[in-house]
């Protein structure tokens, strides 16, 4: 596996953030796992990414609320590239309601796909990365998670979300202190609204132009990947240009 291209998996990677993220990837020659529920969306992605630069690109549908769902993602990829130089972990759901009324069944698959899939997703991954991170010995091996400035600064509303976000970023955290030492490390991007589908329920109060490009991150994540394995970096919030910057 020495003279294999490096490698990530992304998930979410079927449109938005994840597939801004994937296009550009590819275009720095990385061989691919995509992931998202929808396999025909992910096999229709397959040709543009492969022209786009990378060597080979696995498409795997999963749902992120399956308990099963990591450990199958992590073995799909193990068995197309033998280890993992990335991990972006880009699913999620979003998800909004005061407190006072907030539905228990709406708490618990918000969890479970915000916190439990990223944790049980990493869990499996680390044998890859530690891998992958001792064949880019300068560079290691990086996780990059999409956070959410609701999970650094609270609003109203978003407390389940906000919640599940804040609690991603502690896993970043503590993968740092324990796994950096080993070459992987991990940074966790909490941004307000992207313009996205997903953030089109706040049309109304937040214009698309008026949000963060998906571009932006798929650059930042670009740049964490380049960093060498002798530094870690935090929590990076990025806030919407006319804002105080403490607010979605």
């Amino acid at each position: 596996m020495n003279d294999s291209p490096s490698s990530a998996l992304v998930t979410g990677a079927s449109r938005g953030i994840g597939l801004v993220i994937a296009k550009r990837l590819a275009a720095q020659g990385m061989a691919l796992t995509i992931t998202a529920r929808d396999q025909g969306a992910l096999d229709a992605l397959v040709p543009t990414l492969t022209d786009l630069g990378a060597p080979s690109v696995r498409a795997v549908s999963a749902d992120m609320a399956d308990p099963a769902g990591p450990a199958a993602l992590v073995e799909a990829h193990r068995s197309s590239y033998g280890d993992m130089a990335a991990l972006i972990v880009n699913a999620g759901v979003g998800t909004a309601g005061p407190i006072a009324s907030y539905p228990a069944g709406r708490l618990d698959k918000t969890l479970a796909v915000n916190f439990r899939s990223p944790f049980l997703l990493i869990q499996a991954a680390l044998p890859l990365l530690r891998a992958g991170a001792s064949r880019r010995d300068h560079r290691g091996a990086k996780i990059v998670v999409l956070s959410s400035i609701t999970g650094v600064y609270a609003e109203a509303g978003l407390a389940a979300y906000g919640a599940s976000k804040a609690a991603v970023i502690s896993l970043v955290e503590t993968l740092n202190a324990e796994e950096s030492g080993n070459g992987v490390s991990a940074t966790a991007i909490a941004p307000a609204y992207v313009n996205t589908d997903m953030s089109a329920w706040v049309h109304d109060q937040v214009r698309p132009e008026q949000m963060i490009p998906a571009e932006d991150i798929a650059i930042l994540v670009d740049a964490l990947l380049q960093l060498s394995a002798r530094s870690t970096l935090g929590p990076i919030v990025m806030a919407r240009a006319g804002t105080g910057g403490y607010c979605a």
